[in-house]
Parts: structure tokens; sequence; C-alpha cells
């Protein structure tokens, strides 16, 4: 691990990935409530893809450091912090910040990763495995014998969501490219290529009086069809608009669309519900039931994983300073599971 000093990652404004900066400076020091953790792995997620197109809905002026999330060893503890903390190994959910060899953090935002646990492993389900775990059981309360539909089943969250699924008992239906549908029929998933016309006619012969639920993280027009999957007492839980990460315009009105659809589905007496899913909802208004929730899911996610229920899928690992490459990997679309940068 570096211990000389501080290297970052600071993306100046919308770039390539070349135009990624590296930066060297002064390790910080834990002010009252924080603590100063040595990376061990971060990731690149589809988050920093937009951001560094400027679209990403709610991320921060340039030039900034991004990194949604990390794993690593508290090095240092501030006031009113329990000193116990230093040396254990805990994952952290940030949004951006990530992308450094020491970051600042407050004590009550991280949690602990079980021992037995790799730094690579645990950082490919920190979002991943956070988004999957609350969008299956909070928002959809997925129960055995149901049948759902999840898209992009090869994917970061999609992965996690079709294992977390079957571990609760669910039959999962899932929308790949060709070329994963061999080994998503291995893990007893029933594969639909997402570019072979109709997608939704497809979904209807496997299940003809509909699903209990639909995860959606493509957006954009196709996301009618997915609430019209839904059986009675369906959930559709949207997460994202990747159909427009190439668009230019405002970041803001994907999401706002569907929040319009979300909001006017949910108005209708038909005993099927929508939602948008957001890790950080909630988090503004109620910041202590929103880290006790997240270090509840985490640690449910983390003991699936000791079980064996879901896989750690690490695309690769390459050094911080070697973003480009990693970011350029990420956006390739050909390798599965999360890319993990190492300091």
């Amino acid at each position: 691990m570096n211990t000389e000093g501080l290297v970052e990652v600071v993306l100046p404004g919308k770039v390539e990935p070349e135009g990624l900066q590296i930066r060297h400076g002064a390790v910080p020091t834990a002010g009252p409530g924080q603590v100063v953790i040595g990376m061990e792995a971060t990731g690149v997620s589809f988050a920093e893809q937009q951001m560094r197109r400027g679209r990403y809905y709610d991320q921060p002026p340039f030039p900034f450091v991004p990194g949604y999330d990390l794993v690593g060893t508290v090095l240092a503890t501030g006031e009113g912090v329990d000193p116990g903390l230093a040396g254990i190994r805990v994952a952290a959910l940030l949004k951006v910040g990530g992308w450094a060899s020491h970051v600042l953090v407050d004590a009550a935002d991280v949690v602990p990763v079980p021992a037995g646990i790799g730094a690579a492993e645990a950082e490919t389900l920190v979002v991943n495995g956070i988004t999957a775990w609350q969008m299956l059981h909070r928002k959809a309360r997925v129960r055995a014998g149901d049948t759902v539909v999840v898209h992009g089943a090869n994917g970061g969250v999609g992965s996690v969501l079709v294992q977390l699924a079957q571990a609760a008992g669910a039959r999962v239906i899932g929308t790949a490219s060709e070329r994963h549908h061999d080994a998503l029929r291995e893990r007893g998933v029933a594969p639909v290529d997402y570019r072979a016309g109709d997608v939704a006619a497809r979904i209807r012969e496997l299940a003809p009086r509909g699903v209990a639920a639909v995860f959606d993280h493509v957006g954009g027009r196709g996301i009618v069809d997915s609430w019209r999957l839904l059986a009675p007492g369906g959930t559709l839980v949207s997460y994202g608009s990747a159909s427009t990460r190439d668009d230019e315009g405002s970041k803001q009105w994907p999401v706002l669309k569907l929040l319009g659809r979300v909001w006017t589905w949910n108005a209708l007496p038909n005993r099927r519900r929508a939602y948008f899913f957001n890790v950080w909802a909630g988090r503004a208004l109620a910041k202590n039931r929103f880290r006790a929730r997240l270090r509840t899911d985490l640690t449910q996610v983390f003991a699936a994983l000791q079980r064996g229920e879901v896989s750690a899928q690490i695309a690769a690992q390459l050094p911080l300073t070697r973003v480009a490459d990693a970011m350029r990997l990420a956006e390739s679309g050909t390798v599965a599971g999360k890319v993990v940068l190492n300091p």
C-alpha cells in the first residue's frame, strides 16, 4: 500500500479517458468523527462513465475526484471515533472521492468487511450489492416462487440481482446479448437476446401470466414494455437510463421523464407498482436511518457472498495510475463483472 503520500485521479471536465489526471498531495488528516482509509480497491461503475460525459444526474462541478465506492483499511481515526476501528477493513459508499490512495470518510458511513473476504471481492459488491439487495428486498419484496425479469443480467448490478433473486427462490428471466447466454443458462437463468427484435414478446412466451417484478436499468422507451410485463400485484423497479448515456442535452430530463411515468402509473388503480430506485434516496432527510439500512443491507450481501449465494465477479484489476485503460475496458462492454482499481 502507498504510504508516502496521496495519489488521486482528477476528472477535470468532459474528457476522453486519457484526459483523467493523476495528482499527488499530502495524506489527509482525520477530523472529528472521521477516519482515513487506505484504499485497497475501488472500481469503475456506470456512474463514472456518465460523469465523464457530464451526464450524471447530480454530479459535482468539475474538477473533482470520482470514485463511487471503495474498500480499504482504516489507517487513522479522528476525535470521537472508536480507536478500535484502526486496522479494520471497511467498505464505504461515497458517490465521489474513491479514486484515491487515501480517503477521508465519516466513521458512521463505514461498514466492516468480514474476515476472509478480499478487498477486490468486496469492492465488486458495494454499490452493486446494495443496489441489487434494496431493489429486490426493500422495493419488489421478491418471494420464493416468483418469476422476475432482470435486464442486463450479465451486468454489474444485473449479475448480483440474478444471484440474490435465485437465493430468494425466484425464477429469473434475464436479457443479455447472445454471447452471455451460455453462462446465464449454466446459472439457471432463462436468457433472452435484447438485440433480437421484440424482447417483450419473447418474455411473454416464457411467462404468459406476467411477472412479479422487472428490474430495468435502460429507461427510455423500453420502460413501457417493462411495465406491461407485470402481473397484477407486480413491481417495476427502474434504476437508470442507460439508453441515454451518449445523448446530448439535459442530464436531468431522462430521469425526470422516468419519474413522471412512474408517478402516473402509480396513480392508476391497477394493483401494480413502479419505483425509480436511487440508492441515495432518504439520506438528506434521515441520515441515521439511511446509514443503518445501508449497514444492514451491505452486511447481508457480504453474508450471501460468504455462503456462496453470490459470487464476486472481478473483470480485471489495474493500478490507479492506469485509470484510462480501466475506464476504456469498463466502457467496452466486453468484460463480465467489475473493473477494479488498486493503489
